[in-house]
């Protein structure tokens, strides 16, 4: 059974948002600042109507119509440049920062234990780094602006009702309570909702992965129909959650339209009375109706961007929660540079009563190479990652230098004693590049060296680029063997 990894609460997640953004003030204020322009500027067409319509009413002639049309052109000007410098500041302060996460929480999960990874499994990992980076990037892309230019188009908007008439903002503002009820619904049925849909998103990328990766073996025995059925069950729950979603969202767009309704209905009761009683203009009246009604847009974004900031804040706080995973620091006490690693009567079962290793004792002196070889299951690899110490034991010892692993911080242990799998990569670029990711300072010489350390130094002087071969599934094609010695020449940088 796979172990997640953590989620962090709200308060941590809020905190790491804002050492994100914190250190890019200036843009951060330039955005705010560029979307209240926007904002102004979005009044002022409507405003002129309502003008218009008195001066013609009124027979003030066509200078006060030329005027208002005027200034109708320069706000739609001054919106469009307001509007683009906006989505550029909001860039400027919000791309870096996600860009820092991702690279923040993508070098912590590779300085995670393996045994962490494999219990919570790649998928986790992937869905993180992947489906929940994704949904912040189209969050900023959409959500926010949406978010920021609703909240001061409505807040704008709620005082241009008041500047025609204090009446006129009351029954604007009467429908608040109904939207307050909607989200007061809405909130605490879909955050739980949200966080589940994301965890479902793992558990499916978990089951892929596995399939993708072990497709193979899953051919060799015959257990295709169990991995298909396995993505289809992690994929049908997927979709029931993303169902369960969409029917809070519905029922919750429903209530917004009722309050948009009720609202209407107000502002144009209180115009046609204040009209009626000679307390206003009819363009007056027409510029509240026109207000309130523009308010739907705004109104109906911050519904939409609701729904997204929860998904969002689900996603950002699966990305806080690996980010906050504590690193492992170098002790003060290192072991001998030339250490013994000793296996004492080893005993490991993944089952209960049914042990793998049955007291095995096994010495490796500094330099030495021993190879272990045993049948398919005899408990090869199993040992191997008790010697590494990504497996406990049930019985026995293992020390490195006449010390138990146990005791030996993780840097510590992993500067001593390595685990390379029989999975590994080959990433896309040169073989010096797929080397010097273990040390970028690394020079050439220090390459062939590690090379010739594993045995590898042959084939690479055979190829006719050498060290800058490009290789990967695109470029020159590894065998198994070599790409097993090029992992442990990185082990041996």
């Amino acid at each position: 059974m796979s172990t997640l990894l953590p989620t962090a609460d709200r308060r941590t997640t809020a905190r790491l948002a804002w050492r994100l953004v914190r250190t890019r003030r200036v843009p951060l204020a330039a955005t705010f600042v560029t979307f209240a322009v926007t904002g102004l500027a979005g009044l002022v067409p409507v405003w002129m109507i309502g003008r218009i319509i008195d001066a013609v009413r009124e027979d003030s002639g066509t200078d006060a119509v030329v005027r208002a049309v005027v200034l109708m052109v320069v706000a739609g000007v001054v919106g469009a440049l307001s509007t683009a410098a906006s989505n550029a500041a909001l860039a400027l302060a919000a791309a870096p920062a996600l860009a820092e996460l991702r690279e923040e929480v993508l070098d912590r999960a590779l300085h995670l234990d393996v045994a962490t990874i494999e219990r919570a499994g790649t998928g986790d990992v992937v869905a993180r780094v992947g489906d929940d980076v994704r949904k912040l990037t189209e969050s900023l892309d959409e959500a926010v602006p949406a978010l920021l230019g609703s909240v001061m188009a409505v807040g704008f908007t709620a005082g241009g009702l008041f500047a025609l008439d204090w009446r006129l903002g009351l029954a604007g503002l009467a429908i608040v309570p109904a939207y307050a009820s909607s989200l007061r619904w809405y909130l605490p049925r879909s955050a739980p909702v949200y966080a589940q849909e994301r965890i479902s998103s793992g558990a499916r990328a978990e089951a892929l992965v596995a399939g993708l990766d072990n497709a193979p073996t899953l051919r060799a025995l015959a257990r295709e129909r169990e991995a298909l059925a396995s993505i289809e069950s992690r994929s049908r729950d997927t979709v029931e959650v993303t169902m369960t979603v969409f029917r809070l969202y519905t029922r919750f767009g429903f209530r917004g339209n009722y309050s948009e309704l009720l609202g209407l209905t107000l502002v144009l009761t209180a115009g046609f009375l204040m009209v009626r009683s000679g307390a206003g203009t009819v363009g007056e009246a027409t510029t509240a109706a026109l207000f309130f009604h523009r308010l739907f847009n705004p109104i109906g974004a911050l519904m939409y961007v609701f729904d997204e900031i929860q998904s969002s804040g689900a996603s950002l706080a699966r990305l806080a929660g690996v980010a906050g995973m504590p690193v492992a620091a170098p002790s003060d006490h290192d072991v001998d540079p030339r250490p013994t690693l000793e296996l004492r009567g080893v005993t490991h079962s993944y089952e209960p009563g049914r042990p793998v290793l049955h007291g095995v004792d096994l010495v490796v002196p500094h330099g030495e190479r021993v190879a272990v070889v045993g049948a398919t299951g005899a408990g090869k690899t199993t040992l191997g990652a008790i010697a590494a110490g990504t497996l406990p034991v049930d019985e026995g010892h293992v020390l490195l230098a006449g010390r138990p692993l146990g005791d030996l911080d993780p840097v510590t242990l992993r500067r001593h004693v390595a685990l390379v799998s029989q999975e590994v990569h080959v990433f896309a670029g040169t073989i010096a590049d797929n080397l010097r990711l273990a040390d970028g300072a690394a020079t050439d010489d220090v390459l062939w060296g590690a090379l010739a350390r594993c045995g590898a130094d042959a084939w690479v002087r055979s190829l006719t680029e050498g060290l800058d071969t490009a290789v990967g599934s695109l470029a020159h094609p590894l065998t198994p063997a070599q790409a097993q010695q090029l992992a442990l020449a990185r082990v041996v940088l």
